[in-house]
C-alpha cells in the first residue's frame, strides 16, 4: 500500500479531481486503520514531536496515568500527564538523550494499586531523530505472579533447608546425648572418676552446642530477609578488595591469578560486602576444587544493560548429575563446610535483581557467570543508524 502512495503522489500534478479523491481517501483509510490498531493495543502510546508536543496518544493511556486534559493532542507534555515523577523522567531523557527502559512507577487505583512501566525510546523519521515515542505497560498483573512464584520457591527452599537443618541437628545431638549418658553412669559407679574424665566430656559438650549454634545461625542468615544496603560502587574495586584478601592464600595453594578487566565498566547499585561475601564464597569454593594448584580467572564486561563477571577454575568440576543441585540448601560434596555457601551466594545476587549461572564439566573446570543490573542513568545514549528499537 505505501509503494502505490509513493507512486501516486509522485505523480499528483497529473492525477484528475477523482484521482485525487480516491487518494485521499486510501490515506484516510489507512490512517484509520493504524489509528485502531494504536487504540487497541493494550499498551499505552504517546507520540510526541521534537518539541515534546503530543500529536497521538492511545485510548490504554488513559487507563494507565492521570491527565489533565481529555484532548490532549496538540498540546505539551507537561500541560498533560499530571505525573510529576513521569514527567520527570520525561525532562531527564530529553536532557541527556538516553532511552528509557522499562522504568517502574506505582499509582493508586480504585481496585488497588497499579504498577507501571514506562520506555522512552526515540521517533525516525526517514532515518531521523523527529521526537520521542513513550510505551507504557501496566505489568501489576505479572508483579503479582512473580511474587507469587517467588513465595511458592521461597517455602519449596525453606522445606529443604529445615530438612537439611534436621539432619545437620541429629550429629551433633546424638554425641550431646552420648556424653551425657557417660558421665550420668559414671555418677553412678562407686568409683567416680576424676575430674579429667567430667572435663573431657565437658569440653566435647561445648564444641557439639557451638556447633548447633553455628548451624542455626547459617540456617537464620539463609532464610531472614536480607538487609541490603545498596550504593554506588565500582565492582572492580570489590573484586581487587576480595582477592588482595584471598591472595596469600591463592599463592600458598599453587593457584595462579588471572584478571581481565575490560575499559567502561560503569558502577552499579550494590551492597559492597555482600558483593565481596558472594565472591570469596566463590573463590573458596574454586580453591577447594583444585587441590593441586590451578588457574583461576576473572573477566568481568559491559553487555547492553548488564555488568557480566565470570569467574572460571580448572578444578576437579561438577558431576552433570549434581549441576542442578549446587545451589541447594546443605547440598556438598565436602567432607567439611555447611553447603550454604553457595545458597547464599544464589541469594545475594538475587537480592541485587541479578542472575547467576554454573557450567561445569568433570576434569575441565567451573565457571561461574553472574549477570549484574546496570542502573537506570548509567543506560547507554542514543545512537541511531537507520534502526530503531522495538516497542
Amino acid at each position: 500500500m505505501r509503494k502505490f502512495l509513493a507512486r501516486a503522489l509522485s505523480k499528483l500534478g497529473r492525477l484528475d479531481e477523482a484521482q485525487v479523491k480516491a487518494l485521499v481517501k486510501e490515506l484516510a483509510d489507512e490512517n484509520e486503520i493504524l489509528e485502531s490498531s494504536l487504540h487497541s493495543m493494550t499498551a499505552g502510546v504517546i507520540v510526541m514531536d521534537s518539541n515534546g508536543v503530543i500529536s497521538f496518544i492511545n485510548r490504554a493511556v488513559k487507563r494507565m496515568i492521570p491527565l489533565l486534559t481529555a484532548e490532549p493532542t496538540d498540546r505539551h507534555y507537561s500541560e498533560v500527564i499530571d505525573d510529576e515523577e513521569i514527567l520527570k523522567l520525561i525532562r531527564s531523557s530529553e536532557e541527556n538523550q538516553e532511552t528509557i527502559h522499562d522504568q517502574e512507577f506505582a499509582f493508586d487505583a480504585p481496585n488497588g494499586a497499579r504498577i507501571i512501566t514506562c520506555s522512552i525510546l526515540p521517533l525516525l523519521l526517514h532515518d531521523e531523530i523527529s521526537g520521542s515515542l513513550i510505551s507504557l505497560r501496566d505489568v501489576t498483573a505479572k508483579k503479582l505472579a512473580d511474587a507469587r512464584l517467588r513465595r511458592a520457591e521461597s517455602l519449596a527452599s525453606l522445606t529443604t533447608m529445615t530438612a537439611g537443618m534436621a539432619h545437620e541437628i541429629k550429629n551433633p545431638l546424638g554425641s550431646i546425648g552420648i556424653h551425657i549418658q557417660l558421665m550420668q553412669k559414671a555418677l553412678n559407679r562407686d568409683d567416680v572418676p576424676d575430674g579429667a574424665f567430667f572435663n573431657k566430656n565437658l569440653g566435647i559438650l561445648s564444641e557439639e552446642v557451638e556447633r548447633l549454634n553455628g548451624i542455626v545461625v547459617d540456617f537464620l542468615f539463609a532464610v531472614r530477609p536480607m538487609d541490603v544496603n545498596l550504593k554506588e560502587h565500582s565492582l572492580l574495586d570489590i573484586i581487587n578488595d576480595s582477592m588482595e584478601l584471598v591472595r596469600p592464600e591463592l599463592e600458598d595453594a599453587g593457584i595462579e591469578i588471572e584478571t581481565l578487566f575490560e575499559d567502561n565498566v560503569p558502577k552499579l547499585k550494590l551492597d559492597d560486602k555482600l558483593i565481596k561475601q558472594a565472591l570469596l564464597n566463590i573463590i573458596k569454593n574454586a580453591m577447594n576444587a583444585m587441590t593441586d594448584g590451578g588457574h583461576l580467572a576473572i573477566h568481568v564486561f559491559a553487555e547492553n544493560d548488564t555488568v557480566v563477571l565470570i569467574i572460571k577454575d580448572d578444578g576437579e568440576g561438577i558431576p552433570e548429575e549434581n549441576l542442578n543441585k549446587i545451589f541447594e540448601p546443605y547440598f556438598t560434596t565436602k567432607d567439611f563446610g555447611s553447603g550454604l555457601g553457595l545458597t547464599l551466594v544464589y541469594k545475594i545476587i538475587k537480592e541485587h535483581a541479578g542472575e547467576i549461572q554454573l557450567k561445569s564439566k568433570l576434569g575441565i573446570g567451573t565457571s561461574f557467570i553472574i549477570k549484574l543490573p546496570v542502573p537506570q542513568k548509567d543506560q547507554h545514549l542514543i545512537g541511531w543508524n537507520g534502526e530503531s528499537d522495538e516497542v
